[in-house]
């Protein structure tokens, strides 16, 4: 994934200002200003599964020095980066190479149908085998202690050649994890729950930064998808803008839109995990990664500058503890909720995902 906010009409930008200085560093409870910011922005979760959001403590030329290192990363020969592997570890830390990861929806009839009935002008591309994009998975923020799911919460990777990997990684992938955790605060109030209902949960989770890697030389079509129709298994998205769009979200009511975010933005969207906490009031959003007219157009300018043609996103899966609950919470945790969602643990539900979209090696446990 990677990229940024449709049009403002469709998604708003929520400046995360306000409420970090008064509520988190200058520990107010929130006053009626900052409820009603939050309510919007937890209706636009409704409404689309997607927010455009700015974190001060994010700025672009962060941004920048994390895409500048990962092009030079996914550039090297495919021998180069192979070592770097780990699927033992379900490919949940280290580099995973392009043809292995499955789209969901692939095998899913139920899923194959919503395309079939989707109007053609909002109609996703069928998604067939493995996507053709590279991913490198690196764990942000502690892990527990101890753990049922160690292979959730294995150590990072170090590339060999990028002495400076460790430093730009935890500086870019901590930052998109602290604005991640003040929008769970302000959803959580703007929803009626219990302001750290969501940032307890998130606490020692398996949280990911993960960049995915296209090689736009390699595949220069108009209509090759990079990342088929899915929705993330997580809690939370959050991207830092790319430098080629292409990728492609579904709003609630089934508009398909191109993401165009806004310079010094950050995009966000709703994983399985919160869907599963809200009881369906938020869905996972659907998305595809797809090489557009404006992609080709991106590769053409890229070329003229002489500058990388690899499309990196700029990806962080925030994670639900992996031996925490997951159920509907508070006042969405109604019987057909409770019927729908039922009481499982994260790691489980993360495992059971990974092995659908064949990131899970038979014979692992």
């Amino acid at each position: 994934m990677g990229g940024g906010g449709s049009d403002v009409a469709q998604l708003p930008v929520f400046d995360l200002g306000p409420f970090l200085e008064k509520c988190i560093l200058g520990g107010q409870e929130p006053d009626e200003e900052i409820k009603k910011q939050c309510e919007g922005l937890a209706q636009c979760l409704k409404d689309t599964s997607a927010l455009v959001v700015k974190d001060p403590r994010c700025p672009s030329s962060d941004n920048a020095t994390f895409l500048d290192m990962l092009e030079r990363y996914y550039e090297q020969p495919n021998e180069v980066k192979r070592p770097d592997e780990r699927p033992h570890f379900h490919y949940q830390v280290g580099v995973t190479p392009e043809g292995v990861e499955v789209p969901r929806c692939s095998m899913d009839p139920a899923c194959l149908k919503e395309i079939e009935k989707q109007p053609e002008e909002h109609r996703a591309h069928v998604p067939k085998g493995a996507d053709p994009k590279w991913r490198f998975m690196h764990r942000v923020g502690p892990r527990p202690a101890e753990t049922k799911f160690k292979e959730l919460n294995a150590e990072p990777v170090y590339p060999e050649k990028f002495p400076e990997w460790e430093g730009n990684m935890t500086m870019w992938g901590t930052k998109m994890l602290n604005a991640l955790e003040v929008v769970a605060e302000m959803a959580a109030i703007g929803l009626g729950l219990d302001r750290k209902a969501f940032v307890d949960k998130m606490r020692n989770g398996p949280h990911l930064l993960a960049p995915t890697g296209s090689d736009l030389a390699k595949y220069q079509d108009v209509g090759t998808v990079f990342a088929g129709y899915h929705y993330d298994l997580n809690f939370l998205t959050i991207h830092g803008k790319s430098r080629f769009p292409g990728l492609y979200i579904w709003l609630r009511n089934g508009n398909k839109t191109p993401v165009k975010m806004p310079e010094g933005c950050l995009l966000l969207q709703a994983g399985k995990q919160l869907e599963w906490l809200t009881g369906g009031a938020i869905n996972a959003g659907m998305h595809e990664v797809v090489f557009s007219e404006g992609t080709k157009g991106a590769v053409a300018k890229a070329k003229e500058e002489g500058r990388s043609i690899w499309r990196v996103s700029s990806t962080l899966f925030g994670h639900i503890a992996s031996d925490a609950t997951l159920e509907p919470l508070g006042h969405f945790a109604t019987d057909e909720a409770m019927a729908k969602y039922k009481k499982c643990c994260a790691g489980d539900q993360v495992q059971e995902e990974l092995d659908t979209i064949k990131l899970k090696p038979n014979g692992l446990a």
